[in-house]
């Protein structure tokens, strides 16, 4: 038996989680360029997008946590051949979710506009905010019906078929992007800041159809729940919980970020809002590494193959900061030319390009900490990752903030907090790999 996973295995399970992984980031991005380039109002339309899009991704990476669930369970299943004992738990995660997407969606949809000035949004920007967010709050349940779909995906080491159902909803949102905020003559109207929201929504319907499809004609899993909760259901809730808890924790390091960046002023948030969307996106397209370590990881736990582990953490972090150099290459060509296509402003292209490079830089700390992030997550170590988080941001982030901002660093001082919580995140969790990896070698 070889003793460690090819390079061609790897990618052809984090390839495609690139492409799938990075499509919502697409769509949020899609929408900030194309609404920063309105007309009218563009600085106020693009910091509430920003605003939105930041929030989203903070949401969706909380809730996404059952899809990183379902994986573990799924894939060490699998390793183990007993996947037939996951078979009701499936359809059980799946109807879980859903109430738990429209836990969110209906108080969030009632309080639009008291949740956005908590980020010290007003005016205009307040206004657009609600009104794009109200469109959009209606994709948490077709997002985390796909997640989940794609999680069972993931645990069978299949990442393929998310991959395609993510472009393809991404394809579509920049066409109807393109078609519903500026409208076609007289047969389309132009419906601003609200035409970006529904493309977004339209485009999650379409991924969610692609995704139920593979999962019908694809996979032995159904709908049926059983008539009983599966016995790893209150496995699965406990790591869920774990994994949202930990994820609620970086979504208070986005929501101090932005509230403190919309403090500073509308250039400021219009800015920090595109940073934001990019440094999520590189950590989107980065996750396919860590999705693909999530679910070998999961296997080969289930397989108690703990050599071929330790081997892979090394391989797969080799390979993801080659991607991230890669594209800090890419972001360093176009440097300039990136901001501009998100807003003409010149101000917030100053705000802009004076702060890029710290975002750059971070990037093979953050890939180190995203895939021992992973495999830790197919291991199901959710208390260590959850510690682990809360530790970056109440111990790391935070204090960082509030001092940097007390010496008046402004939007410099939220990226060197950045900074500090990315370092956190990283080292501990590396450090405790190779020690656990030792110890059964």
């Amino acid at each position: 038996m070889e003793d460690r996973i090819s390079f061609q295995q790897i990618n052809k399970l984090a390839i495609p989680a690139i492409f799938s992984g990075i499509a919502d980031s697409v769509i949020t991005l899609t929408d900030i360029a194309m609404v920063g380039n309105l007309k009218e109002n563009s600085v106020e339309a693009l910091a509430a997008v920003g605003l939105v899009g930041s929030f989203l991704s903070g949401i969706i990476w909380v809730v996404a946590q059952t899809k990183t669930s379902i994986s573990s369970l799924v894939s060490q299943s699998f390793g183990a051949q007993q996947l037939i004992k996951v078979k009701h738990l499936v359809p059980q995660a799946l109807f879980f979710n859903i109430l738990l997407s429209l836990s969110i969606l209906i108080p969030t949809y009632l309080w639009a506009e008291q949740l956005f000035q908590l980020y010290n949004a007003s005016g205009k920007i307040l206004q657009y905010s609600a009104e794009y967010y109200r469109i959009r709050a209606f994709g948490f349940p077709l997002t985390l019906i796909s997640f989940t779909i794609f999680g069972t995906f993931r645990g069978i080491q299949n990442t393929l078929w998310a991959m395609k159902c993510g472009v393809v909803a991404a394809i579509v949102n920049v066409i109807l992007d393109y078609v519903l905020i500026f409208g076609v003559g007289e047969i389309i109207p132009a419906l601003h800041i609200q035409g970006a929201a529904y493309a977004s929504l339209i485009s999650q319907g379409v991924m969610v159809i692609m995704a139920f499809y593979y999962y019908f004609t694809k996979t032995h899993f159904r709908l049926y729940p059983g008539k009983k909760l599966h016995p790893y259901f209150g496995k699965y809730i406990s790591l869920s919980f774990n994994f949202i808890l930990r994820t609620a924790s970086l979504n208070v390091a986005f929501f101090m970020a932005n509230a403190f960046a919309t403090d500073y002023g509308k250039d400021y948030i219009a800015a920090q809002s595109i940073l934001m969307n990019i440094w999520l996106f590189f950590s989107f397209f980065i996750d396919g590494y860590s999705g693909a370590g999530n679910a070998m990881a999961g296997k080969l736990i289930g397989e108690k193959n703990y050599l071929k582990l330790w081997k892979l953490s090394k391989d797969i972090s080799k390979y993801s900061i080659i991607v991230a150099l890669l594209l800090i290459g890419i972001c360093i060509v176009f440097y300039k030319p990136i901001g501009q296509v998100f807003n003409k402003d010149p101000r917030v292209l100053a705000i802009f390009t004076s702060v890029f490079w710290m975002v750059l830089l971070m990037q093979p700390i953050n890939t180190l900490a995203y895939i021992f992030d992973g495999l830790f997550k197919g291991m199901g170590q959710a208390k260590l990752l959850r510690n682990n988080l809360m530790m970056a941001t109440f111990l790391g982030f935070l204090p960082c903030l509030y001092l940097c901002d007390y010496f008046n660093f402004k939007i410099y001082g939220i990226w060197i907090a950045f900074g500090m919580w990315m370092l956190i995140r990283s080292f501990p969790l590396m450090y405790i790999f190779r020690k656990k990896m030792l110890s059964q070698n």
